[in-house]
């Protein structure tokens, strides 16, 4: 039997790599869209990947151009294509509003136009984000949760959300959305307020630096593991139907309780070393995010496992040997 083929955007990213690992152990072929730049700079626009480079097959295009994604389409021939390449940091959305939604809302709809045009019997992934609730309707969130979103990235993920939802309603396109809350792991970007605490506790503990400057301590987000996250994301392209699914833990944390897990995990008082910055505060602030994952757990059979301060202590395990190793 011929191997299964994925397609994956975004696989230099947290999620890409978790995701290409599981594909691979599951016997696929994992083709993934890159950069240029990445290709000319692997070291360090590659790193987490870096041990998969010999397993996957990369190829060049930019989510900006629909003649690139077009012709590694028409190349790869996928069997199921998991869009995940997003400007997905919320603070630069704020900061550049019209690349966020260039890139975000544009990218998806070439990718659905190109399945489309060159394999409709593909299985499409949208990577949404709980970011679409905003100011919530209703606690905790899901499917059906009215959305608000509070910034740009948010807002193009609606918008990628319903031209996904459209492809499958006009052109019954398996094309299925995961609206995914929060979810970290050691991979996860450094502007990310997680791995923005864990790597300062390292370094703070290994004397490099003194501080955290951090925002909003109340704001409360619902944190899983990426790891986890990307087999829901896996379960929902083989269903027999493609539908929307939150992904979530269904514990809501607050950045206090993060910091607080991480310095006492390293003997340390957050007090001591936390210092609140007006400017990390967002300009339209979301300030509690929790889901509801029933619907994934009653038709895909995902339930959530990782318990949340282990989560926190490997972030800062994974840290505290990197900066240790230089």
């Amino acid at each position: 039997m011929a191997k299964r083929i994925a397609l994956i955007t975004g696989i230099t990213g947290q999620d890409g790599s978790y995701l290409s690992e599981f594909l691979l152990e599951k016997g696929y072929e994992v083709h993934g869209i890159v950069r240029r730049v990445a290709l000319e700079d692997p070291d360090h626009r590659l790193g987490r990947i870096h041990h998969l480079q010999d397993d996957v097959e990369l190829h060049p295009a930019s989510m900006e151009s629909y003649p690139g994604i077009y012709n590694v389409m028409k190349k790869v021939q996928p069997h199921e294509c998991y869009h995940l390449a997003a400007q997905s940091f919320v603070s630069t959305s704020f900061e550049d509003e019209f690349s966020t939604l260039n890139i975000n809302i544009n990218g998806t709809h070439y990718m659905l136009a190109a399945l489309h045009d060159i394999q409709p019997d593909c299985r499409f992934y949208f990577a949404a984000s709980s970011e679409m609730f905003g100011k919530v309707a209703e606690v905790p969130q899901k499917e059906t949760t009215r959305f608000h979103p509070r910034s740009a990235y948010g807002i193009s993920k609606v918008a990628g959300y319903d031209l996904t939802r459209n492809y499958r309603e006009a052109y019954e396109l398996h094309a299925s959305s995961g609206i995914l809350f929060n979810h970290e792991s050691p991979r996860r970007g450094f502007e990310f307020v997680t791995r923005k605490i864990t790597s300062h506790v390292a370094k703070i503990k290994l004397g490099m630096i003194d501080e955290c400057p951090l925002g909003n301590l109340d704001s409360k987000r619902d944190w899983g593991h990426s790891k986890e996250y990307v087999k829901a994301m896996w379960m929902m392209l083989q269903q027999d139907e493609p539908d929307d699914y939150v992904i979530s833990t269904g514990e809501t944390h607050s950045i206090r309780e993060f910091a607080e897990i991480a310095f006492s995990h390293v003997g340390l008082n957050y007090q001591d070393h936390v210092k609140v910055d007006p400017r990390f505060f967002r300009p339209a602030e979301v300030d509690l995010l929790v889901g509801d994952a029933t619907k994934a757990k009653e038709q895909l059979g995902w339930s959530y496992e990782t318990d949340f301060p282990y989560l926190v202590r490997e972030m800062v395990d994974s840290d505290l040997e990197l900066f240790t190793r230089g």
